[in-house]
């Protein structure tokens, strides 16, 4: 690959895609910044006109990952509709697919370390993931009645929590984590636990 220095039609792309191919194959924390620039093609000064450090390309790797996240939990959810039951299982589903059909991202995102709060489009962009599962939640419970109604934020965590504790144990090849279920039915029915634990399910379902 030739280098094409400050010249490179689209930098801070290419950057991006070869640090997410490098996260796939050597982990957030197995490359640098000059494999990064070689990969794209550039020579290593040319990306600290973008980046000033490998954090910071994690963190856009990470912006872009929840963005795709987001659009495609809100994709499920709309998918679900009118439903809200429907609705709210397939941005479990969603959670699943995503982290099988884009591992880089994934890894950025959740296992890199790189705090939400790094940069000011990251946070917002993780805010918009999570608001689409709070208002799956939300709109699930609203026949509770409101003394045993928990809160959308937290209804929506405990939900994120489980379907990243599948994904990390279960559908991530984790050594020495073996399951005979497939991923989308541990998450499905642990899911409907919660669920008839809240009274959204009858104790039958």
């Amino acid at each position: 690959m030739s280098k094409r220095g400050y010249h490179h039609g689209n930098l801070r792309q290419a950057l991006v895609e070869a640090a997410l191919a490098l996260i796939e194959a050597k982990g957030p924390t197995g490359f640098t910044l000059s494999e990064a620039a070689k990969q794209a093609g550039v020579t290593p000064a040319a990306v600290y006109r973008h980046f000033a450090g490998r954090d910071d390309l994690i963190a856009e790797a990470a912006r872009q990952g929840y963005e795709i996240f987001t659009d495609l939990m809100q994709y499920a959810y709309d998918g679900g509709q009118p439903s809200a039951m429907a609705a709210f299982e397939a941005t479990g589903r969603a959670y699943l697919a995503f982290a099988r059909k884009h591992p880089g991202h994934y890894i950025a995102m959740f296992e890199s370390g790189i705090s939400v709060n790094r940069t000011a489009d990251l946070a917002a962009a993780a805010l918009r993931a999570r608001s689409v599962l709070e208002k799956a939640a939300q709109e699930l419970s609203q026949h509770i009645p409101p003394e045993k109604r928990p809160p959308p934020a937290m209804f929506s965590a405990h939900i994120w929590a489980l379907s990243h504790g599948v994904v990390e144990l279960f559908a991530r090849g984790s050594p020495g984590a073996q399951s005979p279920y497939p991923p989308e039915d541990l998450l499905e029915s642990g899911i409907g636990i919660y669920l008839r634990g809240l009274g959204l399910l009858p104790p039958d379902s």
